[in-house]
């Protein structure tokens, strides 16, 4: 009996014939009860109410409906927890009449606890007799204090990856039905899986060491013949995702090891690396992009341009240190992308620091930038420095910041205006717009007219002109935003190849 389907994917995958195994060994029997658990797993007297109603439902499992704030770690996870409930039987749905929610969570900021707040308030307004179950990293923070604001569960990061059994568990072993995992055409283009997770540097701010736990990588013939079973079920693009993936290590073979093992084992056509710290970034893991699959997409944190701030942040890099890092990617990959996270208002931040971090931001022209407000975080380091810094000025740099961020999404964009680059289409951004939305093979968002063939595919694209000045009105009644991002133009036989497809289906409708 397997446990979940990471116990099943410990397989060294050898092809179809396996996976097809793999699939008709997940009608498993009901997995027993979980004893003595930890106070993460609360359960109040209105949950036990909607466990019954639940229960008395004609023979048929609850639909489950998850909700995902915060990072890519989070989202894998998420991706992974509907596998395992797919694999148990349930019905995974994306709308609001689920029977079950779950609710996973960030808390890397008080905004991000604030959001998780509002969202557990409003899915139980939406449906007031649903089981809703919190997990993720508020939840660890939080614990049952939750329950305050509507949750039915809580569940702390250790045992999110137990959801499946627990949830089991508590509905009172419902006898499993019949299930494989679908391999039908996936309604996302790309798949996160997670790599690695902890993390050991305690940053001075930061609370994620305290709420992921030890260090640990996952097993690379696991991850391998994960994504191989990706490839089989139709996902285009798969995500490496993970606390600090620069630090995964199995059995002595590093992050380099486990991207070739990927590029020569599977056929995933794009490979992905959420996020790297520069002290990660060598000249061998760049000439690994020498094979095109790679996404020329480089997420490094900067967090602060100014040295002073970055040793007070206890960052293990300083502003040469990054500067190198990224110059090596732009001289190795001229036509890659570079965004990164920004901090303003930490404590301590003078109008100089904060000087010298803007003009940094400035030189380095990144593609993007995600910017974020201090906030204080008991436990950490950073919640006992003094300076603190004050609200009203913290807006006046993050404004100042955001402004910059803009114009060098825009300039940045502008160079590759005029190039044909491949496209891994999304989405019809709004329905019956007749315009659809992917990313660049260096994760240029960009837009053109098509039909629903294009969505889940690869195609060749001429970059014509910035969407704001196009697109926007047509797209959302309006030209604001979008910043960074162009209009393009399908190629001449892809063009040809939707013309005789929109033919095809008036003759049969004519």
């Amino acid at each position: 009996m397997f446990k979940s389907i990471d116990a099943v994917y410990r397989i060294t995958f050898r092809g179809l014939s396996e996976y097809l195994t793999f699939t008709s060994q997940c009608n498993f029997k009901s997995l027993g009860g979980f004893v003595n658990r930890a106070w993460m797993i609360s359960l109040t007297l209105s949950s036990c109410v909607n466990i019954i109603l639940l229960s008395r439902k004609m023979n048929k499992k609850p639909t489950i409906s998850i909700r995902t704030l915060g990072c890519k770690l989070n989202q894998a996870e998420s991706e992974s927890l509907g596998r395992e409930f797919i694999c148990a039987g349930y019905t995974i749905t994306p709308g609001d009449e689920a029977d079950v929610f779950i609710l996973n969570t960030c808390s890397v900021t008080h905004g991000a606890d604030r959001k998780a707040r509002q969202q557990l308030r409003a899915l139980r307004k939406l449906n007031p007799q649903a089981l809703i179950v919190v997990t993720g990293c508020y939840a660890e923070w939080a614990g049952a204090a939750l329950k305050e604001y509507g949750a039915d569960m809580v569940v702390g990061n250790l045992e999110k990856a137990s959801l499946p059994q627990i949830l089991e568990d508590e509905l009172a072993s419902i006898e499993k039905r019949e299930s494989a995992l679908a391999a039908e055409r996936p309604e996302r283009t790309r798949s996160f899986i997670k790599i690695q997770d902890g993390c050991s540097n305690f940053c001075s701010y930061c609370i994620v060491p305290l709420l992921r736990g030890e260090v640990y990588s996952r097993d690379m013939d696991t991850v391998v013949a994960e994504i191989a079973a990706r490839v089989i079920e139709g996902y285009k693009e798969v995500v490496l995702t993970g606390t600090e993936i620069g630090s995964y290590d199995h059995n002595g073979a590093g992050l380099e090891r486990l991207i070739e093992r990927i590029l020569d084992e599977t056929g995933i056509e794009r490979l992905h690396l959420s996020s790297l710290q520069p002290q990660h970034i060598t000249e061998r893991l760049i000439g690994l992009w020498r094979d095109s699959r790679l996404v020329r997409h480089f997420h490094i944190a900067l967090q602060s341009g100014s040295d002073n701030v970055l040793t007070r942040m206890k960052r293990r890099y300083n502003t040469a240190r990054y500067e190198s890092a990224v110059q090596l990617i732009r001289s190795t990959l001229p036509d890659a992308s570079v965004t990164t996270d920004v901090m303003v208002g930490f404590p301590g931040e003078s109008e100089a620091e904060f000087r010298e971090s803007y003009d940094f931001c400035a030189r380095m022209q990144f593609t993007a930038m995600h910017v974020f407000v201090y906030s204080s975080r008991p436990g950490t380091l950073a919640a006992e420095l003094p300076g603190k810094v004050s609200e009203k000025v913290k807006k006046e740099r993050s404004l100042l910041i955001l402004d910059l961020a803009a114009r060098n999404a825009d300039e940045s964009a502008k160079r590759y205006i005029g190039q044909t680059r491949p496209v891994l289409w999304e989405n019809e951004v709004k329905p019956g717009s007749g315009v659809f939305q992917g990313l660049t093979d260096n994760y240029i968002r960009v837009y053109t007219p098509g039909n629903k063939d294009l969505i889940n595919t690869i195609s060749s694209a001429r970059l014509t002109a910035p969407a704001n000045s196009i697109a926007n009105k047509a797209i959302r009644g309006s030209t604001r935003g979008n910043y960074g991002e162009l209009w393009s133009e399908l190629d001449e036989d892809k063009r040809k190849g939707h013309a005789a497809l929109d033919a095809g289906r008036s003759s049969k409708t004519g």
